[in-house]
Protein backbone atom coordinates (compact mmCIF):
# COMPACT_ATOMS: atom_id res chain seq x y z
CA UNK A 1 0.00 0.00 0.00
CA UNK A 2 3.01 2.40 -0.50
CA UNK A 3 1.06 4.37 -3.14
CA UNK A 4 -1.78 5.01 -1.18
CA UNK A 5 0.20 6.15 2.26
CA UNK A 6 2.04 8.36 0.06
CA UNK A 7 -1.03 10.14 -1.47
CA UNK A 8 -2.14 10.03 1.89
CA UNK A 9 0.74 11.65 3.53
CA UNK A 10 0.79 14.28 0.25
CA UNK A 11 -2.50 15.55 1.73
CA UNK A 12 -1.17 15.81 5.21
CA UNK A 13 1.81 18.03 3.70
CA UNK A 14 -0.09 19.90 1.36
CA UNK A 15 -2.51 20.87 4.49
CA UNK A 16 -0.04 21.96 6.43
CA UNK A 17 1.84 23.85 3.23
CA UNK A 18 -1.48 25.72 2.56
CA UNK A 19 -2.31 26.44 6.47
CA UNK A 20 1.42 28.45 6.68
CA UNK A 21 0.42 30.01 3.34
CA UNK A 22 -2.59 31.11 3.85
CA UNK A 23 -2.79 33.77 1.06
CA UNK A 24 -3.00 31.03 -0.97
CA UNK A 25 -0.56 30.57 -4.41
CA UNK A 26 -0.73 33.25 -7.08
CA UNK A 27 -3.00 32.06 -10.05
CA UNK A 28 0.13 31.81 -12.69
CA UNK A 29 1.81 29.55 -10.07
CA UNK A 30 -1.34 27.44 -9.82
CA UNK A 31 -1.46 27.21 -13.55
CA UNK A 32 2.57 25.97 -14.53
CA UNK A 33 1.78 23.67 -11.71
CA UNK A 34 -1.68 21.71 -13.08
CA UNK A 35 0.14 22.19 -16.72
CA UNK A 36 3.28 20.32 -15.57
CA UNK A 37 0.90 17.92 -13.92
CA UNK A 38 -1.51 17.54 -17.46
CA UNK A 39 1.76 16.73 -19.55
CA UNK A 40 2.57 14.57 -16.85
CA UNK A 41 -1.10 12.62 -16.98
CA UNK A 42 -0.65 12.65 -20.78
CA UNK A 43 2.67 10.84 -20.59
CA UNK A 44 1.65 7.72 -17.68
CA UNK A 45 -1.98 7.57 -19.54
CA UNK A 46 -0.29 7.05 -23.16
CA UNK A 47 2.52 5.17 -22.04
CA UNK A 48 0.03 2.68 -20.21
CA UNK A 49 -2.08 2.48 -23.39
CA UNK A 50 0.58 1.65 -25.78
CA UNK A 51 2.46 -0.59 -23.66
CA UNK A 52 -0.12 -3.19 -22.77
CA UNK A 53 -2.12 -2.77 -26.33
CA UNK A 54 0.25 -5.19 -27.76
CA UNK A 55 -0.46 -7.58 -24.64
CA UNK A 56 -4.14 -7.05 -25.52
CA UNK A 57 -6.10 -10.83 -26.76
CA UNK A 58 -8.99 -8.69 -27.84
CA UNK A 59 -7.52 -5.78 -29.61
CA UNK A 60 -11.16 -4.67 -29.86
CA UNK A 61 -12.28 -4.71 -26.52
CA UNK A 62 -10.85 -1.55 -25.16
CA UNK A 63 -12.76 -0.02 -28.37
CA UNK A 64 -16.23 -1.41 -27.12
CA UNK A 65 -15.29 -0.92 -23.56
CA UNK A 66 -14.75 3.51 -24.01
CA UNK A 67 -17.88 3.31 -26.43
CA UNK A 68 -20.40 1.20 -23.93
CA UNK A 69 -19.05 3.16 -20.78
CA UNK A 70 -19.08 6.51 -22.32
CA UNK A 71 -22.64 6.29 -23.21
CA UNK A 72 -23.96 4.19 -19.93
CA UNK A 73 -21.84 7.03 -18.14
CA UNK A 74 -23.20 10.12 -20.15
CA UNK A 75 -26.82 8.66 -19.79
CA UNK A 76 -26.30 8.22 -15.78
CA UNK A 77 -24.58 11.80 -16.37
CA UNK A 78 -21.74 11.15 -13.55
CA UNK A 79 -19.28 13.73 -14.80
CA UNK A 80 -22.46 16.46 -14.79
CA UNK A 81 -23.98 15.28 -11.18
CA UNK A 82 -20.38 15.17 -9.82
CA UNK A 83 -19.78 19.01 -10.81
CA UNK A 84 -22.85 19.90 -9.96
CA UNK A 85 -22.55 18.26 -6.29
CA UNK A 86 -19.23 20.44 -5.93
CA UNK A 87 -20.18 23.33 -7.05
CA UNK A 88 -23.43 23.18 -4.59
CA UNK A 89 -20.55 22.44 -2.44
CA UNK A 90 -19.39 25.60 -3.01
CA UNK A 91 -21.88 27.57 -3.50
CA UNK A 92 -22.95 26.63 -0.37
CA UNK A 93 -19.84 27.84 1.17
CA UNK A 94 -19.86 31.15 -0.73
CA UNK A 95 -23.30 31.47 1.23
CA UNK A 96 -22.10 31.12 4.37
CA UNK A 97 -19.22 32.89 4.01
CA UNK A 98 -21.20 36.08 3.23
CA UNK A 99 -23.62 35.36 5.64
CA UNK A 100 -20.96 34.86 8.69
CA UNK A 101 -18.50 37.80 7.61
CA UNK A 102 -14.86 36.04 6.31
CA UNK A 103 -15.14 32.70 8.04
CA UNK A 104 -15.14 29.23 5.66
CA UNK A 105 -16.61 26.57 6.49
CA UNK A 106 -14.57 23.49 7.07
CA UNK A 107 -17.50 20.80 6.48
CA UNK A 108 -18.25 22.24 3.05
CA UNK A 109 -14.69 22.50 1.94
CA UNK A 110 -14.10 19.11 2.84
CA UNK A 111 -16.76 17.31 1.46
CA UNK A 112 -15.64 19.13 -1.96
CA UNK A 113 -12.32 18.32 -0.93
CA UNK A 114 -12.93 14.46 -0.18
CA UNK A 115 -14.73 14.54 -3.53
CA UNK A 116 -12.18 15.43 -5.38
CA UNK A 117 -9.74 13.72 -3.79
CA UNK A 118 -11.34 9.81 -4.37
CA UNK A 119 -13.16 10.67 -7.00
CA UNK A 120 -11.14 9.64 -10.46
CA UNK A 121 -9.77 6.92 -12.30
CA UNK A 122 -6.33 7.56 -10.80
CA UNK A 123 -7.84 7.37 -7.49
CA UNK A 124 -10.20 4.15 -8.08
CA UNK A 125 -8.13 2.24 -10.74
CA UNK A 126 -4.41 3.43 -9.01
CA UNK A 127 -5.42 1.08 -5.51
CA UNK A 128 -6.46 -1.80 -7.98
CA UNK A 129 -2.98 -1.65 -10.07
CA UNK A 130 -0.97 -1.27 -6.82
CA UNK A 131 -2.52 -4.67 -5.57
CA UNK A 132 -1.89 -6.71 -8.40
CA UNK A 133 1.06 -5.31 -10.17
CA UNK A 134 2.92 -3.53 -7.57
CA UNK A 135 3.25 -0.46 -9.77
CA UNK A 136 2.81 2.83 -7.87
CA UNK A 137 2.87 4.97 -10.64
CA UNK A 138 -0.96 6.34 -11.10
CA UNK A 139 -0.82 6.53 -7.01
CA UNK A 140 1.63 8.85 -7.21
CA UNK A 141 0.58 11.08 -9.99
CA UNK A 142 -2.30 11.62 -8.06
CA UNK A 143 -0.41 12.11 -4.99
CA UNK A 144 1.23 14.82 -6.92
CA UNK A 145 -2.04 16.16 -8.25
CA UNK A 146 -3.73 15.93 -4.34
CA UNK A 147 -0.52 18.13 -3.07
CA UNK A 148 -1.07 20.54 -5.19
CA UNK A 149 -5.20 20.67 -4.35
CA UNK A 150 -4.52 20.17 -0.81
CA UNK A 151 -2.13 23.45 -0.69
CA UNK A 152 -4.71 25.74 -2.26
CA UNK A 153 -7.89 23.89 -0.23
CA UNK A 154 -5.79 24.53 3.20
CA UNK A 155 -5.15 28.07 2.28
CA UNK A 156 -8.83 28.69 2.51
CA UNK A 157 -10.19 26.25 4.87
CA UNK A 158 -7.01 25.70 7.55
CA UNK A 159 -5.20 22.79 9.27
CA UNK A 160 -8.60 21.12 9.29
CA UNK A 161 -8.38 19.95 5.72
CA UNK A 162 -6.22 17.02 6.74
CA UNK A 163 -9.40 15.58 7.90
CA UNK A 164 -9.57 14.20 4.30
CA UNK A 165 -6.02 12.15 4.50
CA UNK A 166 -7.87 9.13 6.31
CA UNK A 167 -10.68 9.46 4.23
CA UNK A 168 -8.78 8.85 0.88
CA UNK A 169 -6.77 6.50 3.16
CA UNK A 170 -9.89 4.48 3.78
CA UNK A 171 -11.16 4.48 0.37
CA UNK A 172 -8.08 3.90 -1.46
CA UNK A 173 -7.54 0.86 0.93
CA UNK A 174 -10.77 -0.24 0.70
CA UNK A 175 -9.90 -0.82 -3.42
CA UNK A 176 -6.36 -2.20 -2.57
CA UNK A 177 -7.70 -4.81 -0.28
CA UNK A 178 -10.51 -6.07 -2.66
CA UNK A 179 -7.99 -6.30 -5.43
CA UNK A 180 -5.60 -7.79 -3.15
CA UNK A 181 -7.93 -10.94 -2.11
CA UNK A 182 -9.26 -11.63 -5.36
CA UNK A 183 -5.69 -10.89 -7.27
CA UNK A 184 -6.06 -14.87 -7.71
CA UNK A 185 -8.91 -14.60 -9.96
CA UNK A 186 -7.64 -11.41 -12.24
CA UNK A 187 -5.88 -12.63 -15.05
CA UNK A 188 -2.90 -10.80 -16.75
CA UNK A 189 -5.28 -10.45 -19.54
CA UNK A 190 -7.70 -8.99 -17.71
CA UNK A 191 -5.14 -6.41 -15.89
CA UNK A 192 -3.85 -5.39 -19.49
CA UNK A 193 -7.70 -4.33 -20.37
CA UNK A 194 -7.75 -2.43 -17.60
CA UNK A 195 -4.72 -0.97 -17.80
CA UNK A 196 -5.73 0.49 -21.71
CA UNK A 197 -9.16 1.71 -20.54
CA UNK A 198 -7.48 3.48 -17.53
CA UNK A 199 -4.65 4.53 -19.52
CA UNK A 200 -7.00 6.29 -21.87
CA UNK A 201 -8.94 7.79 -19.16
CA UNK A 202 -6.02 9.39 -17.73
CA UNK A 203 -4.80 10.79 -20.97
CA UNK A 204 -8.14 12.47 -21.01
CA UNK A 205 -7.89 13.75 -17.10
CA UNK A 206 -4.39 15.20 -18.69
CA UNK A 207 -5.97 17.03 -21.11
CA UNK A 208 -8.30 18.21 -19.11
CA UNK A 209 -5.90 19.70 -16.75
CA UNK A 210 -4.18 21.40 -20.03
CA UNK A 211 -7.73 22.98 -20.98
CA UNK A 212 -7.23 21.52 -24.26
CA UNK A 213 -10.50 19.51 -24.40
CA UNK A 214 -12.59 18.71 -21.39
CA UNK A 215 -13.53 14.54 -22.54
CA UNK A 216 -15.82 14.47 -19.36
CA UNK A 217 -13.72 11.23 -18.25
CA UNK A 218 -15.84 10.56 -15.11
CA UNK A 219 -18.50 9.79 -17.64
CA UNK A 220 -15.97 6.93 -19.02
CA UNK A 221 -15.84 5.63 -15.02
CA UNK A 222 -18.39 2.38 -16.14
CA UNK A 223 -15.78 1.31 -19.15
CA UNK A 224 -13.63 0.05 -16.62
CA UNK A 225 -16.83 -2.62 -15.46
CA UNK A 226 -16.70 -3.93 -19.46
CA UNK A 227 -13.40 -5.84 -19.26
CA UNK A 228 -14.34 -7.48 -16.01
CA UNK A 229 -18.15 -8.42 -17.36
CA UNK A 230 -16.36 -9.85 -20.57
CA UNK A 231 -13.96 -11.98 -18.79
CA UNK A 232 -16.57 -13.61 -16.63
CA UNK A 233 -18.75 -14.31 -18.97
CA UNK A 234 -15.65 -15.87 -21.17
CA UNK A 235 -15.23 -17.49 -18.01
CA UNK A 236 -18.61 -19.64 -18.20
CA UNK A 237 -18.33 -20.15 -22.03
Amino acid sequence: MLGTIVNTCTIIIGSIVGTVLHRGIKEKYKRVLYDGLGLASLAIGLNATITNLPKSQYPVLFIISMALGGIIGTRLDINGRFHRLVDRKKSSTEAENSSLGSKSSLADGLSTAILLYCIGPLSMLGPVISALKGDNTFLFTNATLDLVSSIVFASTYGIGMVLAAPVLFMWQGMFWLVAHVSSSAVSDALMSELLIVGGLMITGSGLALLNLKDCKTLNFLPALAVPVIWFVIKSFI
